[in-house]
C-alpha cells in the first residue's frame, strides 16, 4: 500500500484524500493545514490522517499532494522544500489548472519527482464529489517519472488520467474556461436579450435552455462545424444588422461582434465572399 499526504485540505484535496482511502490502495499518512477547525473536519471527513500544522512535522510518504490555491503553490513548494521532509524519489504533485509542474521546482531540485493534476470536476461539495467523481478526466503534466506514478492513483480514484503536451497547461485551462465560466457569462447575456425582448421572467430558462442543450449536443456529437446554423452561416447580413442595433450596451455589442467574427471563420468557405465581407464590416 502506498503511502499519502494532503497540504490543503480543502474541498479538492479532501475529495481525492478520501477517494485514496476508499480505494484500498493508499494510506492517508498527514493531513496539514494551517487552520485547527478546518484541520479537524477534513480528516473526519477523510476518514484517516493525522492533523499536522506545521511542514517539519510531516512523515516521509510516497505521494504529497499539494492541494493549495494556485496563488499558493510555489511558496508552499519552497517552504516544503526548506522543511527537508521530502525523501528523493518521491512524487510531489499539485493540482492547479493553469500552474504547471515546474512550480515544483526546488523539490524536484532536492530528488522529488514532480508533476500537476487537474480533474476537470467541480468539487463545490465534496460528499457530492465523492459520489460523482467516477469517470472524470484528469491532466497530467510533468516528468515522466512523476506522471507514471499518478496514473494508477488516478485510476484507484475511479478518474481516467490523460497527459498534457509541454507547456500545454494554459491552453488546456484556457479550454476549460471557455467551455464552462464563458458559457455562464453567454446565458447570462441572452437572458439579457430576453428580458429587453419583453420575454415573461419564467420562460427565460426553457426558452434558452432546450435550444442551448440541443447546440450543445450536436456541437460535440456532430462537431462544431457541422452544427454550426444561424443568420451568420446564411450569410443574413441584415439580420446581423438588426440584432446590432438593439444592442445598446457597449460591452454586450462588443462581445456579441467578436463571437460573431469567430463564427465567420468557422463558417468558412460556405459563406460566399461578398456575404464575408459585409459581415465582417459590420462586425469590427
Amino acid at each position: 500500500m502506498q503511502t499519502l499526504t494532503v497540504i490543503g485540505p480543502g474541498r479538492l484535496g479532501s475529495t481525492l484524500a478520501r477517494l485514496a482511502r476508499q480505494s484500498g490502495e493508499f494510506e492517508v499518512v498527514d493531513v496539514m493545514a494551517r487552520r485547527v477547525e478546518p484541520l479537524r473536519l477534513a480528516c473526519d471527513f477523510i476518514g484517516a490522517g493525522r492533523p499536522v500544522s506545521e511542514m517539519r512535522q510531516l512523515a516521509p510518504v510516497d505521494l504529497y499532494l499539494l492541494a493549495v490555491p494556485d496563488a499558493a503553490v510555489a511558496f508552499c513548494a519552497r517552504a516544503l522544500a526548506a522543511a527537508g521532509v521530502v525523501p528523493a524519489g518521491s512524487v510531489v504533485f499539485h493540482a492547479s489548472g493553469v500552474g504547471e509542474a515546474s512550480l515544483l521546482q526546488p523539490l524536484a531540485e532536492r530528488g522529488a519527482h514532480v508533476a500537476s493534476l487537474h480533474p476537470a470536476f467541480s468539487f463545490a461539495d465534496p460528499a457530492r464529489a465523492v459520489a460523482g467523481f467516477a469517470g472524470t478526466l484528469c491532466a497530467l503534466e510533468g516528468d515522466e517519472a512523476a506522471c507514471l506514478r499518478l496514473e494508477p492513483f488516478v485510476l484507484a480514484l475511479g478518474g481516467r488520467p490523460f497527459r498534457l503536451a509541454a507547456g500545454g497547461k494554459a491552453a488546456y485551462h484556457a479550454a476549460l474556461s471557455v467551455a464552462s465560466n464563458y458559457l455562464v457569462a453567454l446565458t447570462a447575456m441572452a437572458q439579457g436579450l430576453t428580458r429587453q425582448a419583453g420575454v415573461p421572467a419564467e420562460l427565460a430558462a426553457p426558452l434558452l435552455g432546450g435550444l442551448m442543450r440541443q447546440t450543445l449536443d450536436n456541437a460535440l456529437e456532430l462537431g462544431p462545424r457541422a452544427a454550426l446554423t444561424g443568420p451568420i452561416l446564411r450569410g443574413d447580413v441584415g439580420t446581423v444588422e438588426r440584432h446590432l442595433s438593439v444592442l445598446a450596451d457597449v460591452e454586450l455589442a462588443s462581445a456579441y461582434r467578436a463571437l460573431g467574427r469567430q463564427t465567420v471563420a468557422l463558417a468558412g468557405e460556405r459563406l460566399p465572399d461578398e456575404a464575408r465581407r459585409q459581415l465582417m464590416a459590420l462586425l469590427y
